[in-house]
């Protein structure tokens, strides 16, 4: 582990909203006020961060969005770069970008909260650190306790969330078994159990006919084909449930799979090779 410092600013918008100011610092605003809170407009804060090389998610900053009603905008989608500085504690220093993609939504009607999301969620630019090249990955944003893709952003209000990341070396997949949700909250079922795999690495990653396997016979999952990870993108097996939002994937069992006591979820290719593996209950200390 080692610490490093981040501060990001916003250089660039694709357009250009009434009432523009901020850009080139690290907080950026727009639009005509509808209202009495203000204008709308992004804010990035870093600070002081330990950070892992081995794929564990650190917090890149902390992402806020200030959603104040205002005027329609002539454009209602567009692009804001963000720029972070990386400064390690031994001096090494690095910048990466990254592009929010906003959608100024209607204040009226069944949604009426604006949406951020990133188009891609690598830096184009990586930072050498002892020898091994590396990218920053967004995994997401940390909203409400969970990792997320997009940003759901209320209005009238300044919302904010942890901007996660991981540093992952350059040009690789890197596909891990990173929880296991062993006990259920459906009675009997327990069809809410899931297990969760990330992408930790800089490329896609395709696990097509790849088995996620609880440890005991019958109770494996095949991925389907045509399953590809994107760099940062988490997904869940639930036992179960289909939930969109995590890729869709089930097994399909009216019964539980993963053991309530602990047990090993193992994560095979499609030649048998143990690819990842994680210990849950009391078999977490096990396999680390």
């Amino acid at each position: 582990m080692s610490s490093a410092t981040t501060s990001g600013t916003w250089p660039s918008i694709s357009v250009t909203p009434p009432n523009l100011s901020g850009l080139g610092t690290d907080h950026v605003t727009w639009g005509i006020p509808a209202g009495g809170g203000g204008k709308s407009g992004y804010v990035f804060r870093g600070g002081t961060v330990d950070v892992e090389l081995d794929g564990a998610e650190f917090t890149l900053g902390t992402f806020t969005h200030e959603n104040f009603p205002i005027q329609a905008m002539p454009q209602s989608q567009f692009d804001v770069d963000l720029s972070v500085a990386v400064v390690f504690d031994d001096g090494t220093k690095a910048d990466f970008s990254f592009t929010f993609h906003h959608n100024e939504t209607p204040n009226v009607g069944p949604n009426p909260e604006d949406e951020v999301d990133l188009p891609t969620f690598v830096s184009p630019q990586t930072v050498t650190v002892d020898g091994d090249e590396y990218a920053v990955v967004i995994s997401g944003f940390k909203q409400n306790g969970q990792v997320v893709r997009k940003f759901i952003s209320a209005e009238n209000g300044a919302n904010s969330a942890d901007v996660v990341a991981i540093f992952a070396k350059a040009g690789k997949p890197e596909i891990a078994i990173t929880h296991v949700q062993h006990k259920g909250q459906v009675k009997g079922s327990q069809a809410d159990e899931y297990v969760e795999i990330v992408n930790r690495g800089s490329v896609p990653g395709d696990i097509s006919n790849w088995v996620l396997g609880a440890d005991d016979a019958g109770q494996d999952f095949t991925f389907p084909p045509g399953t590809v990870l994107q760099p940062g993108q988490r997904i869940r097996i639930y036992t179960n449930q289909v939930h969109s939002q995590w890729g869709g994937f089930s097994y399909g069992k009216g019964r539980p799979i993963w053991n309530d006591q602990g047990d090993t979820a193992k994560l095979r290719d499609t030649n048998g090779n143990l690819i990842s593996q994680l210990g849950y209950g009391n078999a977490a200390v096990a396999t680390p």
